[in-house]
């Protein structure tokens, strides 16, 4: 992060923008460097592709350890992805579905991944075409909610689901890069601020924005069925 911004003799542009607590104003750079020497500070460059360049009169020791509190405090605040368990057993009714449904519903609006398994006991495993038909509803029914990783698939006594949440703002990005874009924007709403400040000096100076499911996931393979069909068309 040291290398990351230009301080003092490095900003090697005509003018910048200085921005602080009481507003902004676009300075030379030799003028603005001279601010900086009397107040026993440092010129810092904090947004390098706006026109002029903006920069502040701050130490920077200081403003590097600000820097990465406010990052630190960043990587707090993050979301962290989860698996979500949902269990389905042979004889799933169709309060206790829409239960599931409800909380798996939760589940990827929060940003978490669900894993929907059907647990088969004892000779139960020889229908497990019907549970594969349960959890490719349970994924139909939750087509707005979130996106299929793996279709169902059985291992050992249990077949499993995994879906993971559609949000855009729960795809994984680079810590590095999610720290740039923060910075960015920061760094733009100083520019802004400062662009409309200064209009509006401008301005006073001119002037003086359902399926049933009844009896069990073996006794409803017509009602999955019919979900199955709606998926493959």
């Amino acid at each position: 992060m040291k290398d990351q911004y230009r301080v003092n003799n490095q900003i090697r542009v005509r003018e910048v923008r200085l921005v602080g607590d009481e507003g902004s104003e676009v300075v030379p750079t030799r003028q603005a460097l001279d601010m900086a020497r009397q107040q026993g500070v440092d010129l810092v460059e904090i947004s390098p592709n706006a026109q002029p360049p903006v920069c502040r009169l701050i130490d920077y020791s200081k403003f590097l350890y600000q820097q990465k509190k406010r990052q630190k405090e960043m990587k707090q605040k993050q979301v962290k992805v989860e698996v979500k368990e949902i269990r389905f057993g042979p004889q799933t009714d169709e309060h206790d579905y829409q239960f599931k449904l409800k909380h798996a519903q939760e589940f990827l609006t929060e940003g978490n991944k669900v894993r929907a398994y059907v647990f088969f006991r004892g000779r139960s495993i020889l229908f497990k075409e019907q549970g594969e038909v349960l959890l490719l509803r349970f994924a139909n029914d939750l087509e707005e909610y979130g996106k299929v990783e793996q279709l169902p698939k059985l291992e050992g006594k249990k077949m499993f689901l995994y879906l993971a949440p559609k949000k855009i703002g729960v795809t994984k990005k680079s810590q590095q890069k999610r720290d740039r874009e923060a910075e960015e924007a920061e760094n733009k709403e100083a520019v802004e601020k400062a662009k409309n400040a200064e209009t509006e000096q401008n301005t006073d100076e001119q002037q003086a924005d359902s399926l049933p499911l009844s009896g069990g996931i073996f006794d409803n393979a017509k009602n999955g069925a019919e979900a199955l069909r709606k998926l493959k068309d």
